[in-house]
């Protein structure tokens, strides 16, 4: 029944025909005014408020990204010990990064892994990791396991290349005196 039902009103308004002679109403410029980039069709300039300082340029900047953020494969003991009962991984196996890497278990060596404590661990375990939480080593250290952190060695700069150089030369010179 409702479907049925017309808008009278609405069905006597017609559509604005445009350019169709002086006339008309709406003849020549069809309403947009005399040239100019805005009377022709398809333009929008967005973002631009006519010379002046667009607000996006306006509002200061926030954040920003560390370049010295470092990143790691995280894994939780319950994620480990799905492993060793799918026998991915046996209790006797020592794991770090390399081993997780030969197995295809992590894709990418980023900057080491990273051992979490959600979970439980129900066998003894050695692993070497170059993080873990607290909560993960009471756990792996619970269980009879042992877990070995890594120092990671910082890349050498140039000058600290030339200082090594330079040490070098000094004790040359003192074992030849």
């Amino acid at each position: 029944m409702l479907n049925n039902l017309i808008n009278i009103k609405k069905k006597k308004i017609s559509k604005k025909r445009l350019g169709r002679g002086i006339g008309s109403g709406k003849g020549k410029t069809s309403g947009r005014g005399h040239k100019g980039q805005k009377s022709r069709s398809g333009v929008s300039i967005k973002g631009f408020e006519g010379g002046q300082m667009p607000l996006y340029r306006r509002l200061p900047k926030r954040g920003f990204t560390s370049i010295f953020r470092k990143n790691f494969n995280a894994f939780n003991l319950i994620q480990i010990q799905s492993l060793i009962d799918k026998k991915k991984i046996s209790s006797k196996d020592e794991i770090s990064t390399d081993f997780l890497l030969k197995k295809r278990i992590i894709k990418k060596k980023l900057n080491g892994i990273k051992i979490l404590g959600k979970g439980e661990i129900k066998t003894k375990l050695i692993i070497n990791a170059e993080k873990a939480s607290k909560n993960a080593i009471k756990k792996i250290e619970k269980s009879g396991g042992t877990i070995n952190l890594i120092k990671q060695t910082k890349k050498k700069n140039n000058k600290d290349i030339i200082d090594d150089k330079k040490k070098d030369i000094k004790d040359k010179n003192k074992i030849k005196e």
